[in-house]
């Protein structure tokens, strides 16, 4: 038996997976993590996961917050 997939599904799918990656650049699991969430899982866990996921700290947000002067 063969499943046929409608095309046009299936680029929604991938371009919401790649929103959500793109939304998800500065969290902890960055663009590729929440891509391949989104894409694998569904767009539905994907913004799940993106939602609760804690935000990247950067090495210059960190120095900021401590009151250190960056040259």
């Amino acid at each position: 038996m063969t499943i046929f997939i409608n095309p046009w599904f299936f680029l929604i799918w991938v371009v919401a997976a790649w929103i959500i990656g793109i939304l998800g650049r500065e969290t902890r699991f960055g663009f590729v993590g929440n891509f391949l969430i989104a894409f694998v899982f569904s767009p539905v866990v994907g913004i799940l996961v993106l939602l609760a996921a804690e935000r990247a700290k950067s090495p210059l947000a960190v120095r900021k917050r401590k009151g250190r002067r960056i040259i």
